[in-house]
């Protein structure tokens, strides 16, 4: 069965075609939001609905046609248009956008706990710019939402729950909308999506060839935690890109903690079906790839990011430097956004080959972070963890990172799992996968890498306290 899976990221677009398996063919279109000020992140919404169109119709044209399409999506962004035009308000807010700290903070103070890569202070202000009164016809979505839309020709206005749950607006049961945060925001029940499950058939791509049903909706980390078959309780997976998210699956009871925890995690819907929901944990590092980026485009030590296998494998070890990748703070288990980067333990005979080690340990230690406190909060010991993201691509740090987390790693078949995951769930309801257990059992891994040795985790706990507060006024912010 061939799925066209639309994979609308934050800085790129890709469309592929996959059995859920394998990626039969690939398109990808760079997407970079606008940033007109620093903390704001903006996209054009138009543009973005080009992009989609284009590459999707341009993979199913190259294979002569597809069973289903399925979405898969960054999180949290707001999109908002006007209902009988389809036209979209500018700006569409990414969620990476830090224009509503202020306004999360005053909720806060009144009991209202909101985030600000949530969605649902960035729809309000959306709102208060273009539609004070609340007496526009208009329809909000998250980018799952508004890529729905746009293939559907307006036919369909939904979101499934796990991007539902990123909006800030859900219930704690996650079974529809809150009443109280809506109120409380001026929020027109009217413009909100209609929330489906994430497996199944909610209208016809009519502006696709050939209008495939689509078939399958759902956020890109979970979408990973499905795509790398881990949908049983205690599966869990490790995605790097930009930052890193790690992710567990707990199954249909919900985690006892309402938002973050105290060791910094969340709980996540992972997906629903027939209207029941698997729940999950996630963790998260701020700074994962972009520690490559700046090596490359800031410092200037790397041409680009394979060299750092060839310097970082030239050398044994770091020759004692820690570094702590902390150039946006710092987030699961601490969530110091005050935090900053840290070089520590340099010598007159510190290499670029043991600083790049170094850059490499530094995120395999957050790794191993994020581990140690997704296992306390999902109660579930994880004895591997699967891996996916343009890190997974580095031999060299999958040792390193087996390594912090003294367990095996096993490699996704393909670099990014989204395109899997978002394939399974609309082949799951075109009857392709008879259960959850049998895409369990599909599990296979290109490669797994054991443990070799250990790092220094006193080291880098004691680093990492040097790093913590170097903003205290920003340290002090807490969500």
């Amino acid at each position: 069965m061939n799925i066209c899976v639309i994979d609308v990221g934050t800085s790129s677009i890709r469309s592929a075609v996959t059995d859920g398996h394998r990626v039969i063919c690939f398109r990808q279109r760079r997407t970079p939001p606008r940033m007109p000020e620093p903390g704001l992140v903006e996209f054009d919404a138009s543009d973005m609905a080009e992009v989609v169109l284009q590459t999707a119709t341009e993979v199913i044209d190259e294979v002569g046609g597809v069973d289903a399409v399925a979405v898969t999506n960054q999180r949290g962004s707001a999109v908002v248009w006007d209902r009988r035009t389809g036209e979209p308000l500018e700006p569409a807010i990414g969620w990476q956008d830090l224009r509503t700290v202020g306004d999360c903070l005053a909720w806060q103070d009144r009991g209202l706990r909101l985030v600000p890569n949530e969605s649902a202070t960035k729809l309000a202000y959306l709102l208060d710019l273009h539609d004070p009164d609340r007496t526009r016809d208009l329809c909000f979505g998250t980018v799952d939402t508004w890529t729905v839309w746009c293939l559907s020709q307006g036919a369909a206005h939904v979101i499934d729950p796990s991007n539902a749950a990123m909006s800030g607006m859900l219930t704690a049961d996650g079974r529809g909308w809150s009443e109280a945060v809506i109120d409380l925001l001026a929020i027109p029940p009217t413009c909100l999506p209609e929330i489906v499950d994430s497996t199944g058939v909610v209208g016809n791509a009519t502006a696709l060839p050939g209008a495939p049903p689509i078939a399958g909706i759902i956020g890109d980390q979970q979408s990973s935690l499905i795509g790398q078959r881990c949908v049983l309780k205690g599966l869990a997976k490790l995605t790097f890109g930009t930052g890193a998210f790690l992710d567990v699956c707990t199954g249909a009871e919900r985690p006892a903690f309402e938002n973050r925890s105290p060791r910094g995690t969340f709980p996540i819907v992972a997906w629903q079906e027939g209207g029941d929901l698997v729940w999950g944990v996630e963790a998260m590092m701020i700074a994962a790839g972009s520690n490559m980026s700046w090596l490359i485009d800031d410092v200037g030590l790397l041409t680009d990011a394979a060299q750092s296998m060839e310097l970082a494998g030239s050398v044994a070890d770091t020759g004692g430097v820690v570094y702590v990748p902390a150039l946006f703070g710092l987030g699961t288990p601490h969530w110091d956004f005050g935090a900053r980067g840290a070089i520590l333990g340099i010598t007159g005979g510190t290499t670029a080959a043991h600083l790049v080690r170094a850059v490499l340990e530094g995120v395999a230690h957050r790794a191993a972070d994020l581990m140690e406190a997704a296992e306390a909060d999902s109660d579930c010991r994880l004895e591997r963890l699967r891996m996916d993201g343009g890190m997974s691509q580095n031999p060299v740090f999958i040792q390193i990172l087996a390594d912090a987390l003294g367990r095996p790693v096993e490699l996704c078949p393909v670099p990014e799992g989204t395109a899997l995951g978002a394939a399974v769930l609309a082949g799951r309801a075109l009857g392709q996968w008879s259960s959850w257990q049998e895409v369990a059992d599909s599990w296979s891994p290109r490669a797994v890498i054991e443990p070799a040795g250990t790092l220094d985790r006193d080291r880098w706990h004691e680093a990492v306290n040097r790093a913590a507060r170097w903003h205290p006024d920003l340290s002090a912010i807490s969500f």
